[in-house]
């Protein structure tokens, strides 16, 4: 359905206007200027000839069919002209208009009416509040943006000068364009992963840069990227990630941010390469859509110098990128081709080799191109001004080297990434770079950035098998018994499970909870708790207390009958105070667990992504260290390693100062378990285990809390 909008043969005009500071006219001048190969249909009742195009009284005066019309008219107008749209049998409409959602209740109401009006009548939407969209194959240009570069990404974006600064930047660099530009702008029908689906399946684009303020299906955006990212790379930028960012992005577009911690997660879980700086955003798309992956995570160094080089490999060690030892023959080739005091491991730096003859850089690269230990090469320096730098003559080295660098990489399938410090000056061997596709940045961040993101997609690539699809089972793995235990709680008017059935619930999936059982009198209190080896807890059991510790409804390290028999009072008699009125069922009896590392799981229902889990320490010092992360649900075996990893205190883990390492092989499985539980029980909305005790062998889970949907 997409595709008779984004490939529109015909276009109506709906507001065209004679005065060029007006839209309506701007729009057929620039389709009429770039030579779009459709037919273009003004419509305006006031006027008969516009731009030398006959002006027509409506859209239903137009004489042929047409596929997609461009509103430039106020927002009190679209539904009724998508009425007429849709009774022309026009598919698709470009609402230009703002004035909906994002100015708050009335703006949401009209935004309805018009959905209303647009699924009615079977018009789909871009926008509204869009800067509208360019199909630069056919020369479809909406936006009115002059001279826009063609090229094989395809732009969208939820910010009009979001685009043109990415448009002339890439008229600047030279080296790469756009197929496709779509303003999505407050994304009310169609959504992001809608055109991530045509965009995947368009055999011109090769990659897709995204500038994303909000979504309002993030569940299916994570699905459908992780389809798309198997056949081409996604580029994405998300702002909103400060409280005033979402404030900002809530006004401008109507969509409210997600949750930065799930959100950067999920999207690079997808396969989507996140970027957090708007600089790296072209040029990494740029480089994504030019180069192969590395697959390997090992890249090489080719530096004229040593700072250069000490830099990039602090840079690429950052991202976590490995700098291999060469093989033997490879140190032995270049030996033979460098100067004495030439670096011959990784980084390589030629120590003035190339000074002579700048083609020498060519004859490195493909010594360590063809080391089976390198999968992608960094060239950092001068290249490209050897001969501003030194004398012009070297000029016809280096555009010979260019010509043998281009080729390289088609040969080898390896990628190569050049940084120069005169990139800006766009000499005659940067521009041949250009025609082979191999981007040149004078930022060696950017450079390392760029090559960083040909890692992650190779990684992407290489692990796609043992990445979640993002999709549930809902069911499948339910137990009769756990149904049963939320059913009893929904027959009671509960949404909480008491603490006991919580842990029947997930210990029927399989994870360790430590023994505990009610008791319903001051006798079985101490009849249970002489049953356990050890010190045992109370604490009280009532739907209508939540907050146990809040009641005194909790005692610790009881060890004598008398304690418990004491606590038992205490507790009881504190819980009638905190709510005279709770439904008390009696107290459980638990074993103190006393040894171990605290650590807190919990799930939640994220706005954007749905299901989202948790994972961090606890006990104090989840709220002390916030050492958290968030994974949108269900997760893989691969993920629940992840997320341990992802955390700063996984050192922990393994051991310190002598110390044994925890059992991070139970937590994994704690994790999985945690999201085979949500899977199974659609009807849980949230779940907290906190404290779970993590010890060198096993992990016990000590308080768990269910809460149910409404």
């Amino acid at each position: 359905m997409l595709k008779k909008l984004l490939d529109a043969t015909s276009v109506a005009i709906i507001g065209a206007s004679k005065n060029p500071t007006k839209r309506g006219y701007q729009a057929i001048k620039t389709l009429q200027e770039e030579g779009y190969e459709g037919d273009i249909f003004p419509v305006n009742p006031k006027e008969d000839v516009i731009l030398g195009l006959k002006c027509h009284e409506s859209v239903s005066a137009i004489p042929q069919s047409v596929d997609l019309a461009l509103i430039t008219t106020p927002a009190r107008t679209i539904p009724s002209l998508l009425k007429e749209c849709g009774e022309k049998g026009i598919a698709g409409a470009v609402i230009i208009a703002g004035g909906f959602r994002e100015l708050g209740e009335h703006g949401q109401e009209l935004e309805n009416e018009m959905l209303v009006s647009a699924k009615k009548y079977g018009v789909r939407l871009i926008g509204p509040n869009t800067s509208g969209m360019i199909n630069m194959k056919s020369n479809m240009n909406l936006v009115g943006i002059k001279n826009a570069p063609k090229g094989n990404i395809a732009l969208l974006c939820q910010s009009g000068n979001m685009a043109l600064t990415l448009i002339t930047e890439a008229m600047i660099r030279k080296h790469e364009g756009f197929t496709y530009y779509v303003g999505v702008g407050n994304e009310s029908d169609i959504k992001f992963h809608e055109y991530l689906d045509y965009f995947s399946n368009d055999p011109a684009t090769k990659s897709i840069l995204m500038y994303v303020e909000g979504m309002s299906n993030g569940r299916e955006f994570l699905q459908q990227a992780y389809q798309t990212t198997t056949k081409k790379p996604i580029i994405l930028l998300k702002s909103g990630r400060s409280d005033s960012g979402k404030k900002s992005a809530g006004s401008h577009t109507g969509s409210l941010a997600g949750m930065s911690e799930v959100a950067k997660a999920a999207f690079e879980r997808a396969g989507i390469i996140v970027i957090e700086n708007s600089d790296e955003l072209f040029p990494v798309a740029e480089t994504l859509s030019s180069q192969p992956p590395i697959k390997n995570n090992s890249v090489a160094i080719l530096a004229d110098g040593g700072g250069h080089a000490t830099i990039a490999a602090d840079l690429l060690s950052d991202y976590g990128i490995k700098l291999p030892n060469l093989t033997s023959q490879t140190q032995k080739k270049l030996k033979e081709i460098l100067p004495n005091a030439a670096s011959v491991v990784n980084p390589v730096d030629v120590a003035g080799g190339t000074d002579s003859d700048p083609s020498i850089f060519a004859d490195c690269a493909r010594i360590l191109l063809k080391d089976p230990n390198v999968g992608g090469l960094l060239i950092v320096g001068l290249f490209g001004g050897y001969g501003i730098r030194f004398d012009k003559s070297l000029t016809f080295a280096e555009e010979e080297a260019a010509h043998r660098l281009g080729k390289m990489v088609k040969t080898k399938n390896k990628p190569i990434v050049m940084h120069s410090l005169y990139s800006s000056y766009n000499s005659h061997p940067i521009q041949l770079l250009g025609y082979y596709d191999i981007p040149v940045n004078d930022s060696l961040d950017i450079s390392c950035k760029c090559i960083a993101a040909l890692c992650e997609y190779g990684d992407t690539l290489t692990s796609y098998q043992a990445k979640t699809n993002f999709l549930f089972n809902w069911g499948a793995k339910a137990k009769k018994s756990g149904v049963d235990i939320i059913n009893k709680a929904r027959s009671e008017n509960r949404r909480v499970l008491l603490e006991h059935e919580a842990k029947q619930l997930i210990k029927m999936h399989g994870a360790p909870v430590c023994g505990d059982t009610v008791a319903e009198s001051e006798e079985q209190a101490v009849k249970m708790a002489n049953s356990i080896n050890g010190k045992v807890v109370l604490k009280i059991v009532s739907p209508d207390i939540l907050h146990k510790s809040d009641a005194g409804g909790v005692k610790v390290d009881l060890e004598t009958e008398e304690d418990v028999r004491s606590a038992y009072q205490k507790i009881i008699e504190n819980a009638k105070n905190y709510n005279p009125d709770a439904d008390i069922r009696g107290v459980l009896v638990s074993p103190m667990v006393t040894s171990g590392l605290e650590v807190i799981i919990g799930t939640k229902i994220d706005d954007l992504f749905g299901p989202v889990i948790m994972y961090g320490l606890g006990g104090i010092m989840v709220e002390i260290m916030k050492d958290v992360t968030f994974w949108v649900l269900p997760i893989s075996e691969r993920s629940a390693r992840k997320m341990i990893e992802k955390t700063r205190s996984s050192v922990i883990l393994d051991g310190v100062r002598g110390q044994p390492g925890y059992d991070k092989k139970a937590l994994k499985k704690l994790l999985l378990i945690c999201s085979e539980l949500i899977e199974s029980y659609p009807e849980i909305e949230e779940m907290d285990l906190n404290p779970v005790i993590l010890n060198h062998q096993g992990v016990n889970v000590v308080d768990a809390r269910i809460i149910l949907k409404k």
